[in-house]
């Protein structure tokens, strides 16, 4: 017959079963979980929600238009004509994909706001007729 090990303190329950009763797991989720707005009800702005496809569709632009400046360099300059006409063309496709990227997070969303107001409305619901 195998005995349990005591802990340190004396105590018959062994330091596994001691952080498993304590432990207060629901806590622990709150505060680990990524978005904080899911737990908390509080309206953001609008600049708040979409601040950052807003700044990678900026981004996106500018590298976009950096490329254009550096391919159209290519027809009007001799000099150093291989370098324009390699790395122009790399600004354009890569200010392409974060534009691109960018005004596809938009809908993405706006569609999570969707479902996150009708998740509040259903979580209201559940809550007036089960507290009752």
């Amino acid at each position: 017959m195998e005995i349990p090990p005591k802990s340190p303190d004396g105590s018959e329950k062994s330091p596994q079963s001691k952080e498993l009763i304590t432990s207060n797991t629901g806590s622990t989720l709150c505060m680990s979980s990524r978005s904080e707005s899911v737990w908390t009800s509080a309206s953001r702005s609008k600049w708040d929600i979409y601040h950052k496809p807003v700044i990678v569709v900026s981004v996106g632009v500018a590298i976009f238009l950096f490329g254009m400046v550096i391919t159209s360099l290519a027809c009007f300059l001799p000099k150093n004509k291989d370098v324009y006409k390699m790395s122009g063309p790399a600004f354009l496709s890569l200010g392409l994909m974060l534009l691109v990227c960018g005004l596809v997070w938009i809908p993405i969303i706006r569609k999570k706001q969707k479902q996150r107001q009708k998740s509040q409305f259903l979580q209201s619901l559940k809550s007036f007729f089960f507290n009752r």
